[in-house]
């Protein structure tokens, strides 16, 4: 490759680079808008659907197991779950396998769970629309990138959490 072209390759590559960086941003937004609404209909506050989101994903566990993956202080975690229980969306319950009796564990009440999927209805038609047209290689090869991305925020995450 001569050096004007491997130029213009590396500047088509920054391009794209960036406007993949500009995209995630867009979508990160457009996300936490949506997750904005479907809080405001659920009358949560944004942080309880995170939080939600988190204890039905991963859960159950205990309330400082999801402080950490929220990144949150335990003392602010006690007031969402609080606010979760009362919603109705999690219980606590004690933890059978813990040496310490005080232990609880948080579980995501799945009978409020289609509430939430309702809320979302919308979004999930149009993406399996939109996923309908790319071939399966496309498919793993998106997948692959969505989840080493997640993972990177995840520990830009816990890096700026832990200062």
């Amino acid at each position: 490759m001569s050096p004007v072209a491997a130029r213009t390759a590396a500047r088509s590559r920054r391009r794209l680079a960036t406007e993949i960086k500009d995209e995630l941003r867009q979508l990160s937004n457009q996300l936490s808008l949506l997750n904005h609404q479907v809080g405001a209909q659920l009358e949560l506050k944004d942080v309880d659907l995170d939080c939600l989101e988190l204890i039905t994903r991963h859960g159950p566990m205990s309330p400082t197991a999801v402080a950490r993956r929220a990144g949150l202080h335990p003392a602010t975690m006690t007031g969402i779950l609080d606010r979760l229980q009362r919603g109705g969306w999690i219980s606590r319950d004690r933890d059978p396998e813990a040496s310490d009796r005080r232990a609880v564990e948080v579980r995501a009440l799945k009978d409020r769970s289609a509430e939430v999927f309702q809320l979302y209805s919308g979004m999930n038609g149009t993406m399996d629309a939109l996923l309908a047209e790319y071939a399966d290689a496309d498919l793993e090869l998106l997948a692959g990138f969505l989840r080493r991305t997640a993972e990177a925020g995840r520990a830009a995450t816990e890096t700026l959490a832990d200062g």
